[in-house]
C-alpha cells in the first residue's frame, strides 16, 4: 500500500493518525494485509473510512463492491449500513475472499455480505436480468482498470437517482498525464476519465485523494 501521492509520507501519516478511527480487527485485517505480495491493492483507511461515511450521509441500504481484494473495504461498508443494509460485493480470487470471510466473520458482518465469487460482469448482469435496476444506494470500483467502462455502465443502471458510483485509481500514480505510458491500463483509465467528463447522467468529482478517486452521482 503506497501512500497518498498528493502528500509527503509523513503528512500522510499524521492525516491517518488524527482522522482514522480503525477498529481492532479492521487494523489486523490491514496488517495481514499489507505482508501479501499485492498488498498495494488495499484500500487506504482513510480512503476507505471515507466511503464508509459517504455511505451513512446518502443513507444507504444496498451497496455494490466490485473488487474485494481480502475485504478491507468491504469491512468499513458493510459497518457502515443499517442492520437490514445488503452489500453484494464482486471478486474471483478464493484465496483474497478466505480471508475476508474470516474478518468479516469475527466483525459479525457477514450476514450483510452477498459475496458473489464470480467475473464482476456476469454478477452485475445477473442483477440487472433480474429486474435490480435503481435499486443500489452505493457502488465501489476498484477492479481492472480495463472494464472499468463496463462496470461503471452496469453500476450506473443498477443505481437509484441519487445514488453515488466511487471508482478508485484513477490517477493511476501520475502515469494519466504522462503520455509515453501506453499500457492497457493506464489507457483505460485515461478514456475512463474523458467519457466521465462528458457523461450529463453524472453530477462529477474528481478527488486527489490517494490514488485519485472519482464520486459520480446519478442525476434523476
Amino acid at each position: 500500500m503506497s501512500d497518498a501521492i498528493t502528500l509527503p509520507p509523513g503528512l500522510a501519516d499524521y492525516v491517518r493518525a488524527v482522522s482514522v478511527r480503525e477498529s481492532d480487527t479492521l487494523r489486523r485485517l490491514r496488517e495481514e494485509t499489507v505482508a501479501l505480495p499485492d498488498a498495494g491493492m488495499q484500500t487506504s483507511p482513510e480512503q476507505a473510512q471515507f466511503l464508509a461515511l459517504l455511505v451513512r450521509a446518502i443513507g444507504a441500504r444496498r451497496c455494490l463492491e466490485i473488487g474485494v481484494f481480502t475485504g478491507y473495504t468491504s469491512l468499513w461498508l458493510a459497518s457502515a449500513l443499517p442492520e437490514e443494509g445488503r452489500l453484494v460485493a464482486c471478486d474471483v480470487n478464493e484465496r483474497s475472499v478466505a480471508v475476508a470471510r474470516r474478518y468479516w466473520r469475527e466483525a459479525g458482518v457477514e450476514h450483510k455480505i452477498d459475496m458473489r465469487l464470480a467475473p464482476a460482469l456476469e454478477t452485475l448482469d445477473a442483477l440487472l436480468g433480474e429486474g435490480q435496476a435503481g435499486a443500489f444506494d452505493f457502488a465501489y470500483i476498484d477492479a481492472d482498470k480495463v472494464n472499468y467502462l463496463d462496470y461503471y455502465e452496469r453500476a450506473l443502471a443498477l443505481l437509484r437517482p441519487g445514488g453515488v458510483i466511487a471508482a478508485d485509481n484513477v490517477l493511476r500514480s501520475g502515469l494519466v498525464i504522462d503520455e509515453s505510458a501506453t499500457d492497457r491500463e493506464v489507457v483505460a483509465i485515461r478514456g475512463f476519465n474523458e467519457r466521465l467528463r462528458r457523461d450529463d447522467r453524472v453530477s462529477l468529482s474528481l478527488l486527489a485523494i490517494r490514488d485519485g478517486l472519482t464520486l459520480a452521482c446519478k442525476r434523476s
